[in-house]
């Protein structure tokens, strides 16, 4: 156990996560047993309704489960209460979510160091800029989100994830909302995350093309981790989807 605590950003023992009680109790996770590499890109995918967005939510912090046990690094999440997790979350986890989630009365500089300010952190400058640089939004800082376009205020989001430095990136869906060709420039920009700055992104889609961007995939169905997939292009992860029954 103590290897997979110094090579994995996130190990999952067994967990399941059970919505509701009796006959209308649903299982959304059953005895997932999974652990996420430092410094890779993982995509979670699976058919609607197979658990990858509890998976995340799990793995995250952002849910308990029912049972099983889940670890960020060496930190075991569920002796954890409301507190304990929300400071985990804004000290150590980034989120991106397909809602760009800014505040449309900050400029783009203050809704990417809110998470350190809500923290009562020091803003970093020199890595402030840095992280602003890779995202491309060096001559946006004092714009606001209105005045940007959907991929420009995705890579705030993006940027405002990086800024507290934290162990892991969960995505969720992060380019469900942009079209084709802006959706592949910000995944190439988590890419580059993972390979020039050695983040470790975790990211649910249900497009084949963004988990091809990926180290690996896992699948799910029916709550279960049912197959993982190394290197994997559009065309496999495409026809794994299918003999999945996600598309019929």
């Amino acid at each position: 156990m103590s290897e997979a605590v110094r090579t994995d950003a996130v190990s999952m023992d067994r967990v399941s996560k059970v919505y509701g009680k009796g006959r209308g109790a649903v299982a959304a996770l059953r005895e997932v047993s999974a652990g996420i590499p430092r410094g890779r890109f993982t995509a979670v995918m699976g058919p609607s309704g197979s658990g990858k967005s509890t998976f995340l939510h799990c793995a995250a912090g952002l849910d308990t489960p029912t049972s099983g046990s889940v670890r960020l690094g060496d930190t075991e999440l569920s002796a954890m209460n409301e507190t304990k997790l929300t400071e985990l979350r804004r000290q150590r986890v980034g989120f991106v979510f397909q809602a760009f989630n800014l505040v449309s009365s900050l400029t783009v500089e203050q809704n990417i160091t809110l998470p350190l300010r809500l923290a009562r952190t020091r803003v970093d400058r020199k890595w402030l800029d840095e992280v602003v640089g890779r995202v491309g939004l060096s001559e946006r800082t004092g714009h606001r989100p209105a005045q940007l376009s959907g991929g420009q205020q995705q890579r705030v989001a993006i940027a405002r994830a990086l800024v507290t430095r934290p162990e892991v990136v969960f995505g969720d869906e992060p380019t469900g909302a942009l079209d084709t060709m802006t959706a592949r420039d910000v995944l190439a920009l988590l890419r580059e995350t993972v390979d020039a700055m050695g983040q470790t992104v975790v990211m649910v889609t249900h497009d084949p093309v963004a988990a091809s961007y990926a180290d690996t995939v896992l699948f799910l169905a029916d709550g279960r981790i049912v197959d993982t997939m190394d290197a994997p292009s559009g065309g496999k992860v495409a026809a794994r989807m299918t003999r999945l029954g996600a598309w019929k």
